[in-house]
């Protein structure tokens, strides 16, 4: 293989968009420089330049001292195939889940974390279809009409992040798992007519899911208790709770029981004014039938 061949092979930094670490992630950072240290220590003890250790794992040698000095998020792939090289047995590979975890931003990642323990999950969305029921390909057009326009790398970064909460839906035991959507944001066609029919028939699909309540609130509701915005109540085994809302305690988490009994009061209120699950199954197919 020549010299520009094998050169176009690697991987090189402008390969890799979406994979630099948040400098305002002190965890993520500290996460990060240990694993680029036991990666670079790995491998000087087996002699290995650089260079070498790159060609090996199918990287440029630039991105192996950025990912040596904790300055790039290393991809699963990369730790796996480090391990291989290194000899580590696995040591190496089992940092795969603490780095997964600091590509995605903060907020994210204590959402996640509490989503992953919640027994009830209830959610209101109003202004788009909410980001755990999106296609990617809705995912995607919603992020890139964003203004001011995010960075490749940001985009990369906040799809992972949204893309890894949706394990919510494979979790054993299932969580319940209530939505209500207003009916605005399944009839605006995000990203174009075959992307938003992909939308349509993921939320067909998901609501099929026996854990899973699909609700559309119909636009000419006259009275309509969810004009404060987004509210989410997350419920745990131990039987506490954590909510917030848009419209309610400056839009900060809550956990006291007097707050949390009022984001569940309008919840309840919103779930009975929307259209039955039934309905609304067919209120979508009707919607899908007329794309």
């Amino acid at each position: 293989m020549s010299v520009d061949a094998e050169a176009g092979r690697l991987r090189t930094e402008a390969d890799e968009p979406g994979w630099e670490p948040d400098p305002d992630d002190d965890w993520g950072l500290a996460v990060l420089a240990t694993v680029g240290r036991q990666l670079r220590l790995r491998r000087e003890a087996v002699g290995m330049r650089a260079g070498e250790f790159g060609k090996a794992v199918g990287y440029g040698e630039d991105l192996v001292y950025k990912i040596e000095g904790g300055k790039r998020i290393p991809r699963p792939e990369y730790l796996e195939d480090a391990d291989r090289v290194l000899g580590a047995g696995g040591l190496i590979a089992a940092m795969k889940e603490d780095v997964k975890k600091v590509r995605y931003p903060k907020s994210v990642r204590e959402i996640a974390k509490l989503e992953a323990k919640a027994v009830e999950v209830a959610l209101y969305s109003n202004h788009n279809v909410h980001g755990l029921l999106q296609t990617d390909e809705h995912m995607r057009s919603l992020f890139d009409a964003w203004l001011p326009a995010y960075s490749d790398e940001e985009t990369e970064r906040m799809m992972a992040a949204r893309m890894a909460r949706r394990s919510i839906f494979e979790r054993s035991p299932a969580p319940t798992l209530s939505f209500v959507q207003e009916e605005v944001t399944l009839r605006r066609p995000v990203g174009g007519r075959m992307v938003w029919r992909r939308q349509l028939e993921r939320l067909l699909e998901l609501g099929r899911l026996r854990n899973v309540s699909i609700q559309v609130m119909p636009t000419d509701c006259e009275e309509h208790f969810g004009t404060g915005g987004l509210i989410e109540v997350l419920k745990f085994p131990d039987g506490t709770a954590v909510g917030r809302s848009e419209g309610a305690f400056n839009g900060r988490p809550v956990s006291d029981p007097k707050q949390l009994r009022i984001l569940d009061l309008r919840y309840s209120m919103i779930r009975a004014q929307a259209l039955p699950p039934r309905e609304s199954r067919a209120f979508i197919e009707q919607m899908l039938g007329e794309t």
